[in-house]
C-alpha cells in the first residue's frame, strides 16, 4: 500500500491498476543503503506524472531541535571549516612559501595562486550545483569531498608555481562543489524558525578553521620545529586528514526529503522523515493534524536547463539581483583584504612570517563571535534590517580604518584590533549572502542557484580581489592598498541599499513558502 501521507491524483494512475511497491524496508535499513529503491514501480513514462499532496515540509518544520538537527550540522557544516583552513593556510604561508628553498614564490606568484583556489571554486560550483539538484544533495556531498580530499592532499607535493596554482584549482573545486551540496542539505533538513541563525553560525565555523590553520602555522613555520620546506607540506595535509574523519560522518546523513519527493520517490521520503521524527520525539507527527499543511507536488525527475534560467533570471530576476550584489560585495570584501592580511603584517609591519599566526586569531575569533553573537536577530528583527545593518557598518569601519593605516597611526597590533572589529559585523553579512540565495529560490534549482550566485559573486570579486591586493602591496604604497579599501567599503555599503530596498523578509518562513516549488500544482 502507498504511504498513508500519499495522496496520488487517480487520474495519473496506470489503466492496468495499482502500481506495485517494492517492499517497505525498516527506515534504519534505508538510511544505511540509501541507494535501495522504495518508489513504486513504474514504467520511466509515468512514474514522473504522478501528483502527490505532502506534508513533508510542515513536518520537518515542526521538528525541536535535537541531536539529529546537530548531527547534521556537524557532519555537513565541517565544509566550512576546511575552506577556512585552506584559505588560512594560503595567507599565513605565504612568508613560508616565499622563502621555500624549492618555490621562491612572489607576491604575484601568490596572488596568481590564490586566485585559481577561487576559480576552482567557481567551477566546481557551477558543475557540482547542477548535478546536485539533478541527481541528489547526498552523492554529491560525498564526491566534493573526495576531490577535496586528494586535490589539498596533492598540494602538499607541489614542485613549482604550476603544480600549486593546480592543485590548488582542484581544491577550490572540492569546496566549492560542496557549498552548493551542504548548504541545500541544510536548509532542507533544519526547521525554519532556527533556519537563519543555524545557517550563519555554519557559515561562520568557517573561522573555526581559519584558528586552527593560524595555530598550524604557528607550530610548523617555526624553524625549531620543522625546515623551511616541510612545514607547509605538513599544514596542507591537515585538512586531509579533517577530511577523512568527515567522510565517515557523513555515512549515516540521509538524502534531503524534499527532493525525493519531487524527483519520484515519495515512499523514501516519507520512510526518512519518519525516522528523523522518531530519532527526535520518539514517535511519528499524526499527519493528519491540522498544523500540518500539505503542498500538492506534480513529480519529475529533473528540472530542465531552459526552465531553470527562466526562474533565476526572469521569474526571480530580483531576487537574483540581491544575491548577485550581496555575494560579490562580499566576495571582494573579504578574500581581497583576507588573502593579503600576511602580507599586509610582513611588509607595513615588519611582522616575521612564523608569528602572522598570532595576529589571525583574533582576527578569526571576532569573525566567529559576529554570527554567534548576531545570528538570532536575523530571525526576530529579520533579513532584511540585519543584512542592511552589517553590510553597512562594515562597509564605513572598512574606510575609517582604512585612512587610519594611510596615515600609519596603527600598530600591528592596532590594525589587528581594527580588522577585529569590521569582521565582527562583516562575518554575518557574508554568511547571510549565502543564506538569502539559498532560501530565496525554489527547491529544483536551489543548489544550481547558489553556485551560480556564488561563482558570478565570487567571479567578480573574489578572483580579481587577491591578485589586485596583490599588486597593490607590492607597490609599497599605504595610498594605492587604502584605494583597495575604499573600493571595498563602497561595495559593501551600495550592497546594503540594495538588501533594504529588495530583500526578502525570510525569517521563520518555510521554504515553499518563501520560494514556491516549480512542481507545486494549485
Amino acid at each position: 500500500m502507498p504511504h498513508p501521507h500519499d495522496r496520488t491524483d487517480p487520474s495519473t494512475a496506470c489503466e492496468a491498476g495499482p502500481l506495485p511497491l517494492i517492499r517497505r524496508n525498516n527506515p534504519m535499513e534505508l538510511q544505511q543503503n540509501p541507494a535501495l529503491n522504495y518508489a513504486p514501480v513504474v514504467p520511466a513514462a509515468t512514474a514522473t506524472d504522478r501528483i502527490v499532496e505532502t506534508s513533508i515540509p510542515s513536518r520537518l518544520d515542526a521538528l525541536p531541535w535535537s541531536g539529529f538537527h546537530t548531527r547534521v550540522v556537524l557532519a555537513l557544516g565541517i565544509t566550512w571549516i576546511l575552506d577556512g583552513l585552506e584559505v588560512t593556510l594560503a595567507g599565513a604561508l605565504s612568508g613560508a612559501l616565499k622563502q621555500s628553498p624549492s618555490l621562491h614564490f612572489s607576491n604575484l606568484d601568490l596572488g596568481i595562486a590564490n586566485s585559481a583556489y577561487l576559480a576552482g571554486a567557481v567551477l566546481g560550483a557551477l558543475g557540482f550545483g547542477w548535478l546536485t539538484d539533478r541527481i541528489g544533495r547526498k552523492k554529491l556531498f560525498f564526491i566534493t569531498l573526495a576531490l577535496y580530499l586528494s586535490a589539498t592532499a596533492a598540494t602538499a607535493l607541489s614542485w613549482d608555481v604550476a603544480s600549486y596554482a593546480l592543485f590548488r584549482f582542484l581544491t577550490g573545486a572540492g569546496i566549492g562543489g560542496e557549498y552548493t551540496a551542504i548548504n541545500s542539505t541544510i536548509q532542507e533538513l533544519v526547521p525554519a524558525r532556527y533556519r537563519g541563525w543555524t545557517d550563519l553560525v555554519i557559515n561562520g565555523s568557517f573561522w573555526i578553521g581559519a584558528a586552527m590553520g593560524a595555530v598550524a602555522a604557528i607550530v610548523l613555520l617555526d624553524p625549531a620545529v620543522t625546515g623551511p620546506d616541510l612545514g607547509w607540506r605538513l599544514a596542507y595535509l591537515i585538512g586531509a586528514s579533517i577530511g577523512l574523519v568527515v567522510l565517515l560522518m557523513r555515512m549515516w546523513i540521509p538524502e534531503s526529503p524534499r527532493w525525493l519527493m519531487i524527483h519520484g520517490r515519495p515512499d523514501q521520503a516519507h520512510a526518512i522523515v519518519d525516522d528523523i521524527e522518531r530519532s527526535v520525539i520518539g514517535r511519528d507527527q499524526d499527519a493528519s493534524e491540522e498544523r500540518f499543511t500539505t503542498v500538492r507536488l506534480k513529480m519529475r525527475d529533473h528540472t530542465p536547463i531552459r526552465e531553470v534560467v527562466h526562474t533565476l533570471f526572469s521569474a526571480y530576476r530580483q531576487r537574483a539581483l540581491v544575491g548577485l550584489v550581496l555575494m560579490s560585495a562580499q566576495a571582494f570584501f573579504y578574500n581581497a583584504i583576507f588573502f593579503t592580511f600576511a602580507l599586509v603584517l610582513t611588509d607595513f609591519y615588519g611582522i616575521s612570517a612564523d608569528h602572522v599566526g598570532w595576529y589571525l586569531l583574533p582576527f578569526a575569533a571576532g569573525n566567529f563571535l559576529g554570527p554567534l553573537l548576531l545570528g538570532r536577530l536575523f530571525d526576530t528583527l529579520g533579513r532584511r534590517v540585519m543584512i542592511m545593518f552589517t553590510y553597512g557598518v562594515s562597509g564605513l569601519l572598512l574606510a575609517l580604518s582604512g585612512y587610519l593605516f594611510t596615515i600609519g597611526v596603527l600598530s600591528a597590533q592596532g590594525q589587528t584590533i581594527a580588522w577585529m572589529v569590521i569582521f565582527f559585523f562583516a562575518s554575518p553579512a557574508a554568511s547571510a549572502a549565502y543564506l538569502t540565495v539559498s532560501e530565496t529560490f525554489p527547491l529544483e534549482v536551489r543548489a544550481l542557484a547558489i553556485a551560480v550566485f556564488y561563482a558570478v559573486g565570487t567571479g567578480i570579486g573574489g578572483v580579481i580581489g587577491p591578485a589586485l591586493f596583490g599588486a597593490l602591496i607590492d607597490t609599497g604604497s599605504r595610498n594605492s592598498v587604502f584605494a583597495g579599501y575604499l573600493l571595498g567599503a563602497v561595495l559593501m555599503i551600495a550592497a546594503a541599499i540594495v538588501a533594504w530596498r529588495y530583500a526578502v523578509s525570510a525569517e521563520r518562513k518555510s521554504l515553499e513558502h518563501v520560494a514556491r516549488p516549480l512542481a507545486f500544482m494549485e
